[in-house]
Protein backbone atom coordinates (compact mmCIF):
# COMPACT_ATOMS: atom_id res chain seq x y z
CA UNK A 1 0.00 0.00 0.00
CA UNK A 2 1.51 3.45 -0.91
CA UNK A 3 1.73 5.91 1.67
CA UNK A 4 0.16 9.07 0.20
CA UNK A 5 0.43 12.19 2.10
CA UNK A 6 -2.55 14.20 2.64
CA UNK A 7 -1.88 18.01 1.64
CA UNK A 8 -3.07 20.21 4.63
CA UNK A 9 -4.31 23.64 3.79
CA UNK A 10 -4.83 26.33 5.89
CA UNK A 11 -6.62 29.81 6.09
CA UNK A 12 -6.94 32.58 8.59
CA UNK A 13 -3.28 32.54 9.48
CA UNK A 14 -3.74 28.67 10.41
CA UNK A 15 -6.93 28.99 12.35
CA UNK A 16 -8.97 26.79 10.12
CA UNK A 17 -7.02 23.64 8.29
CA UNK A 18 -8.50 21.26 5.64
CA UNK A 19 -7.73 18.07 4.28
CA UNK A 20 -7.24 17.82 0.87
CA UNK A 21 -10.35 15.72 -0.39
CA UNK A 22 -12.40 16.07 2.27
CA UNK A 23 -15.97 16.79 2.29
CA UNK A 24 -18.51 19.52 4.53
CA UNK A 25 -20.24 17.08 7.19
CA UNK A 26 -24.01 16.84 6.46
CA UNK A 27 -25.00 19.47 9.79
CA UNK A 28 -22.98 22.35 7.86
CA UNK A 29 -24.71 21.80 5.12
CA UNK A 30 -28.14 22.42 6.87
CA UNK A 31 -27.17 24.82 9.27
CA UNK A 32 -25.40 27.09 6.52
CA UNK A 33 -28.67 28.04 4.63
CA UNK A 34 -30.72 27.84 8.00
CA UNK A 35 -28.53 30.40 9.50
CA UNK A 36 -28.01 32.39 6.51
CA UNK A 37 -32.02 32.53 5.20
CA UNK A 38 -33.52 33.22 8.57
CA UNK A 39 -30.38 36.15 8.99
CA UNK A 40 -32.05 37.72 5.67
CA UNK A 41 -35.25 37.16 6.59
CA UNK A 42 -34.65 39.27 9.25
CA UNK A 43 -33.58 41.87 7.67
CA UNK A 44 -37.21 41.97 6.06
CA UNK A 45 -39.09 41.68 8.54
CA UNK A 46 -37.47 44.45 10.49
CA UNK A 47 -36.81 46.72 8.08
CA UNK A 48 -37.96 49.45 10.15
CA UNK A 49 -37.56 48.39 13.84
CA UNK A 50 -39.50 46.63 15.79
CA UNK A 51 -43.15 48.83 15.51
CA UNK A 52 -45.48 46.64 16.42
CA UNK A 53 -43.68 45.45 20.16
CA UNK A 54 -46.34 46.99 22.53
CA UNK A 55 -43.78 48.83 24.78
CA UNK A 56 -41.50 50.45 22.31
CA UNK A 57 -43.18 50.00 19.38
CA UNK A 58 -44.09 54.04 19.27
CA UNK A 59 -41.19 55.29 19.43
CA UNK A 60 -39.77 53.27 17.17
CA UNK A 61 -42.53 54.73 14.64
CA UNK A 62 -41.62 58.37 15.67
CA UNK A 63 -37.86 57.44 14.81
CA UNK A 64 -38.96 56.23 11.67
CA UNK A 65 -40.67 59.50 10.74
CA UNK A 66 -37.86 61.57 11.95
CA UNK A 67 -35.13 59.80 10.21
CA UNK A 68 -36.83 58.66 7.62
CA UNK A 69 -36.77 55.28 6.33
CA UNK A 70 -33.34 53.26 4.35
CA UNK A 71 -35.98 50.56 2.69
CA UNK A 72 -34.10 50.28 -0.57
CA UNK A 73 -30.95 49.47 0.92
CA UNK A 74 -32.11 47.12 2.94
CA UNK A 75 -33.65 44.95 0.57
CA UNK A 76 -29.89 45.28 -1.25
CA UNK A 77 -28.35 44.38 1.49
CA UNK A 78 -31.05 41.14 2.20
CA UNK A 79 -30.74 40.51 -1.62
CA UNK A 80 -26.61 40.38 -1.29
CA UNK A 81 -26.79 38.16 2.02
CA UNK A 82 -29.24 35.82 -0.21
CA UNK A 83 -26.97 35.35 -3.01
CA UNK A 84 -24.22 34.82 -0.59
CA UNK A 85 -26.23 32.21 1.02
CA UNK A 86 -26.86 30.61 -2.42
CA UNK A 87 -23.16 30.71 -3.29
CA UNK A 88 -21.93 28.86 0.40
CA UNK A 89 -24.77 26.59 -0.42
CA UNK A 90 -23.30 25.96 -4.13
CA UNK A 91 -19.97 25.69 -2.86
CA UNK A 92 -20.65 23.07 0.19
CA UNK A 93 -22.96 20.83 -1.65
CA UNK A 94 -20.47 20.63 -4.94
CA UNK A 95 -18.69 17.96 -5.48
CA UNK A 96 -14.46 18.92 -4.58
CA UNK A 97 -12.54 17.69 -7.08
CA UNK A 98 -8.81 19.08 -7.51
Amino acid sequence: MADKKLEIKDYAGGWITEKEGTQVPGFLKLAIPVIGVSAASYLILFINGEVSHSERGQFVQQLDKVTGDANGLMYVVAALAFAFVISVVLFAVRDSKH
